[in-house]
């Protein structure tokens, strides 16, 4: 007699996948809805929706920054200016709070000793370059007499040229009317002569660097105690130390330099016989701020100066030549040796920084190039540099497509 089983507990149904190849509940309950599928395909919409709005947005503020910049440069110039001179002061500034000098106090002897060195500076370049250059129409025989020998090499192109020139001179033009402009006989006469927009954004970059430096000891610790972790503040932290050490090192370092490179030049054109050498040192001080381009500007003008004053071609050529002996020798051998790798930029960097920011803010804007390039370096470098090509090509809409275009051909394939 076959034996009856008392199990009468009925066989489960199949085990049914919730989930398919993108993490993602399957469309069709066990009642036929299709709730959970639904809303994750509508909240992958609307998470891809803002992403590609906060994308959009991005380019368009990237695109719009520059001219926004430059339409506003008599208020952002002084302003960037004043800050990265004030970035520049603040370990005088620690220097004297630390002596138990009021932090108002210190703020004021900062800024007044940075106008008083940028006084003496000015007034050794501005004035005797007005001054010599104010002589040039009146040197242009011996600057063509010391080139007659280069030029004989090109006389069929100079024949052509001229040929060029006289018929263009025979076409009658109108005479504009010219006056002759004193030169300035010292800073504050130049000052004096100069547009009132300048006075203005002058007056508001020296404000504004006092108000940075008075009041830099509270908002840093107000900055660094208003983040509500630990781990927050100390970043804070490290960043704001970070940007003032580079700037400062940077700045001062190559101050330092520049000066030692243009005393070296001025001492070697005092030699030669080469009027205003301090002036020609400091243009080289001056010019040297900004790499590649400034050297090359600088070589130049003392070719032109060299011209003026010298009869003899090669002499006339030797403050260039030796201007820029000196600056290979501090560009390849000083400069690495001081500065080290911790302020190494890549080289590609520095010209698009000079690029952009010249063509924003012209020749100033080129001077604060590299600082600028500094702080952004330093602030992307503790906030983490955004991955694009991630953003676009990983987690984006693209590879999800083409996922879901590699299932439809192929549905057994598990992508």
């Amino acid at each position: 007699m076959t034996p009856v089983s008392d199990d009468t507990t009925p066989p489960l149904p199949p085990a049914v996948p919730t989930s398919g190849a993108f993490g993602l509940p399957l469309a069709g309950g066990p009642d036929g809805r299709d709730d959970g599928g639904e809303d994750a395909r509508i909240a992958q919409r609307r998470d891809r929706l803002l992403a590609a709005l906060t994308l959009i947005s991005g380019i368009g503020l990237a695109l719009a920054t520059p001219f926004a910049l430059k339409a506003g440069a008599e208020f952002f110039l002084p302003t960037t200016t004043a800050l990265v001179i004030a970035i520049a002061l603040i370990p005088l500034l620690e220097w004297l709070e630390r002596r138990r000098v009021p932090s108002p106090l210190a703020a004021l002897f900062c800024v007044l000793m940075f106008l008083i060195v940028a006084n003496i500076a000015l007034a050794a370049i501005v004035v005797p370059a007005t001054e010599f250059f104010r002589l040039l129409p009146t040197r242009i025989d011996r600057i063509q007499s010391n080139l007659a020998p280069l030029l004989d090499l090109y006389s069929s192109l100079e024949k052509y040229v001229n040929r060029t020139l006289r018929q263009i001179a025979s076409t009658p033009i109108k005479p504009a009317p010219t006056a002759g402009v004193a030169p300035p006989s010292s800073i504050l006469e130049l000052a004096a002569t100069s547009a009132p927009a300048v006075l203005i954004q002058l007056f508001f970059g020296i404000l504004t660097a006092y108000f940075f430096l008075a009041g830099w000891t509270r908002m840093r610790k107000r900055t660094i105690t208003s983040r509500t972790s630990f781990g927050g503040a100390m970043a804070t932290a490290r960043v704001i130390q970070d940007v003032v050490d580079d700037v400062s090192s940077y700045l001062g370092t190559i101050t330092a330099i520049n000066i030692a490179l243009g005393l070296c030049i001025a001492g070697a054109l005092y030699a030669l016989g080469m009027p205003f050498p301090l002036m020609w040192g400091g243009i080289v001080v001056l010019l040297n701020y900004v790499p590649y381009f400034g050297p090359v500007v600088a070589a130049l003008l003392l070719a032109v100066g060299g011209l003026m004053t010298f009869s003899d071609i090669w002499v006339a050529l030797a403050p260039p030549a030796i201007m820029y002996g000196l600056h290979l020798i501090e560009a390849n051998v000083v400069t690495p040796l001081i500065v080290g790798h911790r302020l190494t930029i890549n080289p590609i960097m520095i010209l698009i920084s000079i690029s952009f920011w010249g063509w924003v803010w012209g020749t100033t804007g080129a001077l604060l190039a590299v600082p600028l390039l500094i702080i952004l370096q330093t602030v992307i470098g503790a906030a983490g540099k955004p991955d694009i090509a991630g953003f676009l090509f990983e987690h984006g809409t693209l590879t999800q497509q083409r996922k879901r275009r590699g299932r439809e051909i192929d549905p057994s394939v598990d992508v």
